[in-house]
């Protein structure tokens, strides 16, 4: 009869909640919505509040934002039971336009040990000035970039691209251009800028004038109200420039170039730094015209290229060797050698020269 009361009595106390000791935390809420916020504004804060329901003070020891764009606050001193403590969330939308959802991991003296808090919105981002629309310098002209990238470029193309320029200073500023390459016209629209004008660099690329093959980069010199002086102004320009078949026919096709290499890829396995490796690469032309070696470009200056021809003959072999100087290197090398010909189905292939280099 004892036994069956004691068993009664500690049921009853642990549904009264005295079994549980020790503090617990409880949220007043764990989710919370900014909705749409202007980065304009900047940051902002949300405090999150939890009451201590245990009969324990109730410690936070530590608490974790998920990214950076996060700071948080909280409540340092012991909370008593009964007692608000809180954690607060600072969300910083400058540069992170568009929808976010974040989270607060907090460590406390309770059980469990770790809970977490999350919050999200949406950031409406604020209207880019002519600074934020033209980040780089050339001399006192603001640039949106002082790189015009053409990318891929066919060989009987005059490509035209532009960037976008603005006047940020006080004073007009004219534009013109100095050293420009015959294959490039260039001009500013418009040629003198007022203070706090837009414009932009027209850029005309002619690579039928380039005389050249696979990547090619030139610079010109911006010259500033007629500076003649520095050459220190300068946009640069690349592209990559590949022969233009697109005008071939399905004979032509079938009786262009075909090159064919035995192997694509030497492993010289391992080797002692300053060793030279030296290696023959064979191809054939299994086209019925002749084959044009256009170009030749290695990834790195350790690696020379010897072509035995220019121009191989239908049904013709031929080799390219390479010799790698380790000089300077260590552990895993790969190299690359680029060779640009008129196959039309293959007109750029790539060889690799792999291993492994050791100290001496």
């Amino acid at each position: 009869m004892k036994k069956y009361l004691f068993a009664c009595i500690a049921t009853l106390l642990a549904a009264t909640g005295f079994a549980q000791s020790g503090p617990v935390i409880s949220w007043n809420e764990s989710q919370y919505n900014f909705g749409d916020i202007k980065e304009a504004d900047g940051p902002v804060t949300h405090k999150f509040e939890f009451t201590n329901k245990g009969n324990a003070p109730l410690v936070v020891t530590y608490v974790k934002p998920s990214c950076g764009c996060t700071t948080s606050d909280y409540t340092k001193e012991p909370v008593m039971p009964g007692a608000k403590g809180f954690v607060s969330a600072t969300y910083d939308p400058q540069g992170r336009p568009g929808p976010f959802n974040k989270s607060i991991t907090i460590t406390t003296n309770c059980t469990p040990e770790v809970t977490t808090i999350r919050f999200s919105g949406k950031v409406i981002e604020r209207e880019k000035t002519l600074a934020d629309l033209h980040p780089r310098k050339i001399g006192a002209l603001n640039v949106e970039a002082n790189h015009i990238m053409l990318l891929k470029v066919k060989n009987t193309e005059v490509r035209e691209d532009s960037t976008s320029i603005a006047n940020l200073t006080d004073k007009p500023l004219k534009v013109t251009f100095r050293n420009v390459p015959k294959h490039i016209k260039v001009k500013a629209v418009p040629e003198t800028l007022q203070p706090n004008q837009k414009g932009k660099i027209v850029m005309y690329f002619d690579a039928s004038q380039r005389g050249d093959w696979g990547f090619v980069a030139d610079k010109v010199t911006v010259a500033i109200n007629d500076d003649t002086n520095s050459n220190k102004n300068q946009l640069s320009v690349s592209a990559t420039i590949e022969e233009d078949f697109s005008q071939y026919t399905a004979a032509q096709l079938e009786n262009a170039p075909k090159m064919v290499f035995e192997e694509s890829t030497f492993n010289f396995g391992t080797i002692t730094e300053g060793e030279k490796v030296n290696h023959t690469f064979k191809f054939r032309n299994d086209g019925k015209q002749d084959l044009f070696i256009r170009k030749i470009s290695t990834s790195c200056g350790c690696t020379v290229v010897n072509k035995k021809a220019d121009v191989i003959k239908p049904g013709e072999s031929s080799v390219i060797d390479i010799t790698f100087n380790s000089s300077g290197k260590s552990n895993r090398q790969n190299k690359s050698i680029t060779i640009i010909c008129n196959d039309p189905k293959n007109s750029q292939q790539i060889l690799h020269i792999v291993g492994d280099v050791k100290k001496k």
